[in-house]
């Protein structure tokens, strides 16, 4: 360093210099010399494998979406020049989502062992009449934190493929039982035996405007190709030298499947080996979904009409979407209804009996065949039915009191107005407010 101008520079003008400089650093703040410190970025799926065998040997397209990427902090960017190129977050570039239908069942409990010594993800397509069975072990599955997909009530093909209406029905009764014991309702849909050969078009799309997500596979394990399959074919099913950059595994964790249990640790093994990213199916997923069969394209199935459609289908999607939620109070009791558990027609909330009263506390009995129900509110019976529709309220030292109402039997719920509801039950309403943020009704 060239240090002969110092010998000339006059002493009080340099410690000058030196102060300054001091007073510029203090004042550089502290937040902002931190800011500009990259944060992590979140990962996102990637891109769904372009191609898949079906049954019968066919290749079919499977749906895709390019993968994206969000920055995690709006502070960051704004720091950055636009000008300056900025580093994309790593993502995994291999994904693998391991599916399980048909259960729960006493081999369940064995999967969710296996994923948690391996600590992996994983998503479990049930049957309702299953989950009905083994409650406790739908509440494993949720807590574990894998997802819980719609596998149908009774996985019987010629009952689901008859009509829609029957596939809709079994839906909706599935969802409700996973409903009352996790207090979620799952969007993911699979069809039993895949759609290939089931769905036609209509299936695919009213499933879709209801707000389900439908997924197929594209590599299947081959543990329910016949009774009995051994695990070493199941393992050498699941693990093709290629398997490809994201695959959806079939699997199932339903009766007779002992040795699909013995085959996982080593199907684990080797896509961990492989540098897989173990996922769950979330409804963001792009899903694989089989094209419709030559043979269903020109199905004579039953199509539901445009008035079953507005009905069911259309109300439906407001459950998986954004609103409102309804709270009621009554009786010293409140209870929340989600935006899809509740409508609005003609300025009237309606509910479904069921939901609402034993939310609030009553026991519900049901007659399906002649679509009435009996509600117990504490002293107070009330009998519902649809057939003529009338509610009787009976109540001790009173006489019975009888009311006309407007009841709707939909989806295998009675429907009602609130209001009419509230006040058979005594409880006058006595406000009813609305924002952007929830819907309330208050009554005494």
């Amino acid at each position: 360093m060239n240090t002969q101008w110092l010998a000339g520079f006059p002493v009080f003008r340099l410690i000058s210099l030196v102060v300054a400089i001091v007073l510029i650093a203090s004042f550089i703040p502290q937040s902002e010399s931190q800011s500009i410190m990259p944060e992590a970025a979140a990962q996102s799926p990637e891109d769904a494998a372009a191609v898949f065998k079906v049954s019968a040997g066919a290749v079919r397209p499977a749906a895709s979406a390019a993968s994206f990427a969000r920055i995690s902090s709006s502070k960051q960017s704004s720091v950055i020049p636009a000008s300056q190129p900025q580093s994309k977050p790593k993502e995994a570039s291999k994904v693998i989502y391991l599916t399980f239908d048909d259960g729960p069942s006493k081999w369940t409990d064995d999967v969710l062992a296996i994923l948690k010594k391996a600590d992996v993800p994983a998503t479990f397509f049930v049957l309702g009449e299953q989950a009905k069975r083994f409650p406790e072990i739908i509440n494993r599955i949720n807590e574990a934190g894998h997802a819980i997909g719609n596998h149908t009530y009774n996985h019987k093909y010629d009952e689901l493929y008859a009509s829609f209406g029957v596939f809709w029905s079994q839906i909706k009764e599935t969802e409700e039982v996973l409903r009352n014991i996790t207090g979620k309702r799952p969007p993911l849909v699979r069809a039993p035996g895949g759609t290939y050969g089931h769905f036609d078009a209509a299936y695919f799309q009213l499933l879709e405007q209801g707000g389900y997500k439908v997924f197929d596979w594209n590599l299947d394990s081959g543990d329910s190709k016949r009774k009995g399959v051994p695990a070493s074919e199941i393992i050498q099913n699941a693990t093709p030298p290629k398997p490809g950059d994201s695959v959806t595994l079939l699997m199932h964790d339903g009766a007779g499947h002992e040795e699909t249990v013995k085959a996982l640790p080593k199907i684990i093994d080797y896509y961990k080996s492989l540098g897989y990213e173990f996922r769950a199916i979330t409804p963001e997923v792009p899903p694989i979904q089989f094209a419709v069969s030559p043979k269903m394209k020109n199905s004579k199935r039953p199509q539901p009409s445009s008035d079953w459609v507005q009905a069911h289908i259309v109300p439906n999607a407001e459950l998986f979407g954004p609103g409102e939620p309804l709270y009621v109070e009554a009786g010293g009791l409140e209870t929340k209804l989600a935006a899809g558990e509740y409508e609005l027609r003609d300025g009237q909330f309606r509910v479904p009996l069921r939901a609402v009263m034993e939310r609030l506390g009553a026991e519900v009995s049901w007659n399906g065949l002649e679509k009435s129900a009996v509600a117990t509110w504490g002293d107070t019976r009330i009998i519902v039915s649809s057939a003529d529709g009338t509610i009787v309220v009976e109540a001790p030292g009173e006489s019975e009191k009888r009311y006309a109402a407007s009841l709707e039997w939909r989806n295998g719920l009675l429907w009602l107005p609130l209001r009419t509801l509230l006040e058979v039950t005594g409880h006058d309403i006595m406000s009813v407010t609305a924002n952007t943020e929830e819907r309330r009704v208050r009554a005494s």
